[in-house]
């Protein structure tokens, strides 16, 4: 975690943990801020959350991961094919919300970081008296888990996979005021959470076009044809309180690291 010092306040910032991004933004995401990471399919966005928590999992922070899509093996199985050492923190699955203690207790053991993985689909599963669309019932599940582990755990950043998941299992009577309403809940809360969203080729950052102006920030990632290859690009579109740099890098992932290269459009090969 990087601190900016300014006349006004200290702004505390994390890290994407991409290296040549963060030099480029102030030294990271400011503290509380809700970030959407958007980007079309196959551009790394869940990786790039999943990096951030497991780096900051390393430094003994605990964080929440909401999948509403990927089973939490799953998940498991991306990070270890990402090559990241899963057994130096702690991951931990909610997968039946009666037991949230137990896994509360187990993240309280110790020093080791931990990365908790609510997953949904299971959860889903268990609770039978809710039924799809049912939108107030399941954001409030979401909602519930996210003050549950602030509360007991002081976490204080976590990932919502994703935006399209969210609308396909509450399906918002009035988006407009239920997204301002989500937003400003993770707010209130005083934690920093990166909305995951699936874009199109359209060039939108966001599939309803509202969570643009709502989010904090904006880190979108695409897939651009070069030559005969297809590259991998990311892009600062906005940040507040931050002096970024609004330019087009490659990105690059190799031997467990992300690493954005400068180029502009034209990406370094």
């Amino acid at each position: 975690m990087v601190e900016e010092v300014s006349e006004q306040k200290i702004i505390r910032r994390i890290r994407t943990y991409i290296n040549g991004l963060d030099e480029h933004m102030e030294g990271g995401i400011p503290e509380g801020h809700a970030t959407l990471i958007s980007g079309t399919a196959g551009t790394m966005k869940s990786s790039v959350c999943f990096n951030i928590l497991y780096n900051e999992a390393l430094k003994g922070k605990k964080s929440l991961y909401v999948s509403l899509e990927q089973s939490y093996e799953s998940l498991v199985q991306h990070m270890s094919n990402m090559r990241l050492n899963i057994h130096r923190i702690k991951l931990l699955p909610i997968k039946d919300l009666t037991k949230i203690n137990e896994v509360v207790n187990k993240a309280k053991a110790g020093d080791t970081g931990s990365i908790i993985i609510a997953d949904v689909g299971c959860i889903r599963n268990e609770i039978k008296d809710i039924k799809l669309g049912d939108n107030r019932s399941w954001l409030n599940v979401i909602k519930n888990i996210i003050k549950k582990m602030k509360a007991d755990l002081n976490c204080d950043l976590v990932v919502l996979d994703s935006m399209s998941a969210l609308y396909v299992l509450s399906r918002f009577e009035n988006p407009r005021i239920e997204l301002f309403y989500l937003f400003e809940f993770l707010k209130s809360m005083e934690i920093t959470s990166y909305l995951i969203s699936e874009t199109t080729d359209n060039g939108a950052y966001s599939e309803l076009g509202m969570e643009d102006f709502l989010a904090d920030g904006i880190i979108n990632l695409r897939l651009t044809p070069f030559r005969r290859n297809i590259v991998r690009e990311i892009a600062i579109v906005k940040m507040r309180a931050t002096d970024c740099n609004n330019d087009i890098f490659s990105l690059e992932f190799k031997n467990g690291q992300f690493q954005a290269l400068y180029g502009g459009q034209n990406p370094l090969l």
